[in-house]
Parts: C-alpha cells; structure tokens; sequence
C-alpha cells in the first residue's frame, strides 16, 4: 500500500490540491522522519531544529576518518569495504576533533535514509559551512556521484570533509551539510530539476525577483557588487591564510580582522581575484525566493570565468520575505579564483541562481521566526565572527 498521502497529510484540505512533484516542504521532511523514512543512528531527530524551510540539516557522528584522498564507492560497493581499501586514520568526534586545512576526512553521519521509489535527494554544504572555505560532499553507498541520493536509497550517509583554507574544529552533532528531498514521477529525469528561463521571466513578472533589472540565462544571472557604499568602503574580504582554528558550533565568538582582510573599493569598482585565494564578496541584486519555489546557486561556469561562486548554494523559500514583505536580501558569494589571476569588474555577470518548484506549500518559510543567521543580509561574514 502506498505510503505517499502520508507526506502531505497535515496540510490543510484546500491545500493538498497544490501538492504536485518539485522540492519536499519542511512539513513533508517531518513525515519522512515520522515514517521512518529519515533514521537516526545515534539519538532522536530535532524536528524544530534540523528540518529548515525545504531541507533537513544533517548531523556528523562520532567518528571520523583521515583519508588519503576523495573516492566515490561505485556500483554494488559499500562506503565501508572502500575505505577498508584505503590508508585511514580513525579518530572520534565525542569531545572534539580539529580538521586540518588540505587534508580529506570522512565521517559517517548520525542519520541514515530508507526513501520510497519516489523519492531522491541532493546535498549541499550550509551556509555557514561554505563562508569558511569548508569543502564538503556527500557519499552513499554504491554512489557514481557526489551529492546525490537516488530514489529509493536505503543504507548510510557519509561526509567528505576538506577546509580550504581555515582549520576547524567538529564535534558528534555539528552540522555542516543539508539535504534537499525531490519528488519525482518515474517519467520524470533526474535532470529536469529547475524552471525554464521563460518560466522565470514570468515569475519575475508576477513577483519581482530582484530589485533590479533582471536577466536570464539559464537561471536568473547575479552580478558582482564592487562599489563602495556611502557609509562603509568595503566591498568584500578574502580570508587569511594560517590563522587559527575554528570551532563551527561556536557562534560570534571570533573576531574577523583575525581571519580576513577587508578590500576597500580603492580601484574603481575592479577587484583582481589571486588564484587560489577565498573571497566572500555579495551581489548587486537584492534576491527574492517565493513561497512555493527554492533555489539553488550554480557553482561554475566557465562561460564567465575561471573561478568557482560558491560552496553552499541551497536558498529556501521566504529568503527575503522579511516581516511579510518582499523585501529582498543580497546573495553572498564565496568566490576562489583557479589557476589564473582574473579581473572582476563591478555589476559584471558573476552567478546564476536556479529556481525550482516545491511539491506543496510550507508550513514555514526562512527567516519566520526560526533563528536565520542570514535573512535580510549585505555582504556579511559567517554567523561565527563578531
């Protein structure tokens, strides 16, 4: 007997008619929970905590393993045999474990999956994660692909973990990643996620998008905000290198000229990206994410340039929506530069912001009153600095 009416069945009656395919709301992801669906290996799932506006947080669990490099399992091979292949150095997370910059670690999660067929699921690192030049990516077993849970899937999660440029220290609990769960029908490819251009242009036109003029290419284009504003000179940071570790459970508890240096507009609106450096810069558009849709930044396009816009790219419906009002929040951007130095121009094309829709309504959108560290934002650092 089919489970499916049981994702959706404490919406309101009048509502269920909207539920259709797209992106599970954060009322479905408690179903998933409650079905068991979504599994804890260690403890209970924290409903009001972990599950976000159209996503589920998720937990690192006691151990981990320093591992020689990335790999992906591949058909019909556990997560576990691989690394039993490998060189790896076990430790545990319980008091506390600091990750070392360009080293790879793996940790099993705290939560597993036994999804329906209908079901699949991509991951992506928070918010707070990519701000920290934190890499992460997700492992299932029998994975061809990062960050893809197929439908169906039941078995563990793993997270590979590399910083880039900060040494962090993790605990059993901390979160560094988030699953985004997709309703599919089986006619439905994998690919044909996020709406077309013309679709967008007519959400723009019903309800503005940004607060600026808005152009479309294969998603909505961002561009780079590189002029000063009238009270502050600064148009970004790029993160120094060796400075010291950072707690990721620790919330304003550094003080960021100790870990960035601030870049003033001191050369007319241009900005030169060193190769392999971080920068957090934002966009010159204030961004909207209605209601019934989520969002999803692209991370590279070698059609703009040789550097990669982000490492967390999850943007959940209601982003801002502050207090009922559509008034629009800056997209911050963790930009690296690759293997040549390259020129940003001010309001020059530097992201594109993907659109797809969820299944059903929310029960509650980003910033209402769940503790959003970033609804609202400027150019603003993560929620670990002062």
């Amino acid at each position: 007997m089919s489970r499916e009416p049981e994702l959706f069945d404490n919406l309101p009656s009048r509502r269920r008619a909207a539920v259709r395919t797209g992106v599970l709301p954060c009322q479905a992801i408690d179903n998933l929970i409650r079905t068991g669906e979504v599994l804890c290996d260690e403890g209970r799932l924290d409903l009001k905590s972990q599950v976000q506006p159209a996503s589920l947080d998720l937990r690192l669990g006691p151990i981990g393993y320093r591992i020689r490099a990335s790999f992906l399992p591949g058909p019909n091979t556990t997560v576990t045999s691989k690394l039993d292949e490998l060189q790896h150095n076990a430790f545990s997370l319980v008091d506390g474990a600091v990750l070392e910059t360009n080293c790879v670690y793996l940790v099993p999660l705290m939560e597993s999956l036994r999804l329906r067929q209908a079901i699949s699921a991509i991951a992506n690192p928070k918010s707070s994660t990519g701000r920290l030049d934190v890499f992460t990516r997700l492992i299932t077993d029998n994975g061809e692909s990062f960050d893809y849970v197929p439908a169906g899937y039941e078995g563990p999660l793993y997270l590979e973990i590399s910083p880039r440029t900060f040494s962090i220290l993790v605990h059993q609990g901390s979160r560094l990643s988030q699953l985004r769960f997709l309703r599919r029908t089986p006619r439905q490819p994998r690919e044909q996620r996020f709406i077309s251009d013309a679709s967008l242009q007519a959400l723009h036109g019903r309800t503005r998008l940004v607060d600026l003029d808005a152009t479309f290419r294969d998603g909505l284009n961002l561009r780079v905000d590189l002029t000063r504003k009238s009270k502050s000179p600064v148009i970004g940071y790029k993160a120094k290198r060796y400075a010291g570790v950072i707690d990721v459970d620790k919330v304003g508890g550094y003080d960021h000229r100790k870990y960035w240096d601030i870049i003033d507009d001191t050369d007319g609106g241009r900005l030169v990206l060193d190769p392999q450096e971080f920068y957090i810069l934002a966009s010159k558009e204030a961004v909207l994410v209605p209601e019934q849709y989520a969002a999803e930044m692209a991370p590279f396009d070698p059609m703009m340039g040789e550097y990669r816009v982000h490492y967390a790219g999850f943007f959940d419906p209601g982003f801002g929506i502050i207090n009922g009002k559509p008034a629009g929040a800056r997209a911050v951007l963790e930009v690296r530069s690759l293997d040549i130095p390259f020129i940003l121009e001010d309001a020059q094309i530097i992201g594109r912001l993907l659109y797809e829709r969820l299944a059903a309504p929310p029960a509650r959108l980003y910033g209402s009153g769940i503790g959003s560290n970033y609804q609202g934002q400027g150019l603003k650092l993560s929620k670990h600095f002062r």
